[in-house]
């Protein structure tokens, strides 16, 4: 039976009084890897911001990692990104400190305290984005690339039980974009369940997966045409 990460009913998505989405029907399960698409302005980022509890969900019924979005108290919301890793296309990285620093820092903002507990943490995921020997670099020093896998490896620091990546590779060039999506990839093939936003089509055509697009206040999943 599979696991529901991510279920959305009837619900519509409001940025202030504006409707963005109606009648959003969406189920993500453990495991999938899952695009969301469209053009600029269409919701893609305010469905993002429901998902995190940047925006509230007013209408409909949603619930991701156990938690139930339309009655998401303000308080719930750090306990929620504890269970969701986020990517976001700029990075935000702290740029006065180097990247273990970064680690640790939402290390400690979430709860840990076992210096050599957070170590090795950070170690791992570092491991796991081919950043291990970067760490006592400084983000400047970094290539964005890097800085993006720096952001995926900070994501992965909770073991998220989702990440939402948010245009990842949106401020990347096209040989770049491929890397760090050859990282997501290997990630979802370990267990982790993520749903990217992108305006990348050709990272669509060379790994084809489920994929959700924002158009005309409709949300809806597309099918891939089999060559």
């Amino acid at each position: 039976m599979s696991q529901t990460v991510l279920q959305l009913n009837d619900v519509s998505i409001f940025q202030g009084d504006s409707l963005v989405l109606s009648n959003v029907n969406v189920e993500v399960f453990k495991g999938d890897f899952v695009y969301l698409i469209g053009k600029t302005g269409t919701g893609k980022s305010s469905f993002m911001k429901t998902l995190y509890g940047d925006l509230p969900l007013t209408q409909g019924e949603g619930s991701i990692v156990d938690f139930n979005l339309r009655t998401l108290k303000e308080k719930e919301i750090p306990f929620l990104r504890r269970k969701l890793g986020v990517v976001f296309q700029d990075f935000k990285l702290l740029v006065d400190r180097n990247i273990i620093e970064n680690l640790s820092f939402v290390l400690k903002a979430t709860g840990w305290k076992n210096k050599s507990e957070m170590q090795t943490r950070i170690d791992e995921v570092l491991e796991k984005v081919g950043m291990k020997t970067k760490g006592f670099k400084f983000p400047h020093e970094l290539s964005g690339g890097e800085q993006q896998r720096v952001a995926i490896a900070r994501a992965l620091l909770n073991d998220p039980e989702l990440i939402l990546a948010d245009e990842p590779t949106g401020n990347l060039d096209p040989q770049t974009s491929i890397e760090v999506m050859k990282v997501l990839q290997d990630i979802n093939k370990n267990g982790n369940t993520i749903l990217m936003a992108t305006h990348d089509y050709a990272l669509l055509l060379k790994y084809p997966s489920k994929t959700l697009k924002c158009d005309n206040n409709q949300l809806f999943e597309v099918v891939q045409r089999k060559n």
